[in-house]
């Protein structure tokens, strides 16, 4: 939306800032406010561009900057700031004719999205899809060698061996953030519903597939960053497929760093030697759900 008289304040939500451009016919009135009059937040940050010749005045923020505040809801992290208009007197000291202003302005980063893998073939490929749009966190998923220095080159995986899958999510423009992996499922084609299928993650962060007898599926602990989701799955097929193509969808998630683990935000792997769920962090009845194969329902 561009700011015009009609909507005098406009928002940009970007990646690492929020970009505020105001019009200095702020009441539609044809009186213009002054550039001075106008701050940013809190922290009353002044226009990053603005001259007394031009109808508009911008303000270029980064998410932490000007005293804004992070809340973190269900679905979003969501930053608050405000524009404040506070006239100055023009002339007589004894009145005034215009009124101070305030203008509430929030910039909404969904919590949640799906990463996809391309399609594999002829056994498995590399794959990878970042989201970095506007609005979106970008979160990744990437095929790993086995010692996890760099992302997989060969194109060719045989039955037997092992997978080595990174999540992540680039968090250096937001607060400190952990992230999770609700679910993964295989299917034969890019529809994620589609039949047939094989959830090897599930529940909410519960690496099923570990609990079978002929796998050694296993969350990596401790992770290398908190942004960051390791976790190793022994190849499979599906009974009766020919085409040895496979595609992958993970739902990726955050949470504040700081957030203690529950049982909708957790990595749990099982552990065959001592029979028990095992949480990557936090204590271990955040796993109990899995146990249970019901976790709560997550949006």
């Amino acid at each position: 939306q561009v700011a015009a008289p009609l909507h005098p304040v406009a928002v940009q939500c970007q990646e690492a800032q929020m970009v505020v451009t105001v019009h200095k016919d702020l009441f539609g009135t044809g009186r213009l406010v002054r550039a001075a009059e106008l701050t940013l937040g809190l922290a009353g940050c002044l226009p990053a561009i603005w001259s007394a010749a031009e109808t508009m005045v911008t303000f270029v923020a980064g998410l932490h900057e000007c005293g804004s505040t992070l809340k973190v809801t269900p679905d979003a992290l969501v930053y608050s700031t405000s524009l404040h208009y506070k006239p100055v007197s023009a002339g007589n000291p004894v009145i005034v004719r215009t009124s101070p202003a305030v203008v509430p302005i929030e910039c909404h980063y969904p919590r949640r999205d799906n990463v996809s893998s391309n399609g594999v073939k002829p056994t498995w490929a590399p794959f990878r899809s970042t989201l970095s749009f506007e609005e979106k966190l970008p979160f990744s998923l990437r095929l790993m060698n086995d010692d996890w220095s760099a992302e997989r080159v060969s194109t060719i995986f045989q039955l037997g061996e092992v997978l080595h899958f990174q999540a992540g999510v680039n968090a250096e423009n937001h607060a400190p953030l952990r992230l999770f992996v609700d679910n993964c499922v295989a299917t034969l084609t890019p529809d994620r519903s589609s039949s047939p299928q094989y959830a090897f993650i599930d529940f909410s962060g519960c690496l099923v597939d570990g609990q079978l007898d002929d796998a050694t599926s296993t969350f990596i602990s401790p992770r290398p960053r908190q942004d960051v989701l390791q976790f190793a799955v022994d190849a499979f097929k599906f009974v009766g497929d020919s085409s040895n193509l496979i595609y992958i969808t993970c739902h990726l998630k955050v949470s504040l760093a700081d957030q203690a683990p529950d049982p909708l935000n957790k990595a749990c792997s099982f552990n065959k030697a001592s029979n028990l769920w095992a949480p990557v962090e936090g204590t271990q009845d955040v796993c109990s759900c899995c146990e249970m194969r019901s976790c709560g329902l997550v949006k």
